[in-house]
């Protein structure tokens, strides 16, 4: 039987996470993750504008950055794929503190 092809290894889920980010080339800004999963995140910056391909390094507050490859733009949104993965637990503890819709943190 014929199942169609998902890119997409784990579900998403959504937050309002503030972080930092340094790009490979030291760049420097704030920014939002909006959702999150094991394998990757999208994210809005501020200032800063990626490309495809690009390494970066997210980092919120109290959490070693995430380092990963810049995978897709749509506008000022961008999808960034991990390096490693984020343990699953974790990423369920993250979406239960930073819940899409609540007062965002600062970074």
């Amino acid at each position: 039987m014929f199942r169609p092809i998902s890119r997409r290894r784990s579900v998403r889920r959504p937050i309002s996470m503030a972080v930092q980010c340094r790009t490979q080339s030291g760049l420097r800004d704030t920014g939002e993750v909006s959702d999150i999963s094991e394998g990757g995140c999208r994210v809005r910056m501020r200032g800063i504008f990626f490309r495809v391909g690009a390494r970066v390094v997210l980092k919120a507050d109290g959490m070693e950055g995430l380092s990963g490859v810049v995978r897709w733009i749509r506008g000022d949104l961008s999808g960034v794929e991990f390096d490693r993965p984020i343990y699953g637990p974790v990423v369920d503890h993250l979406a239960s503190i930073h819940r899409a819709g609540l007062p965002r943190q600062r970074a």
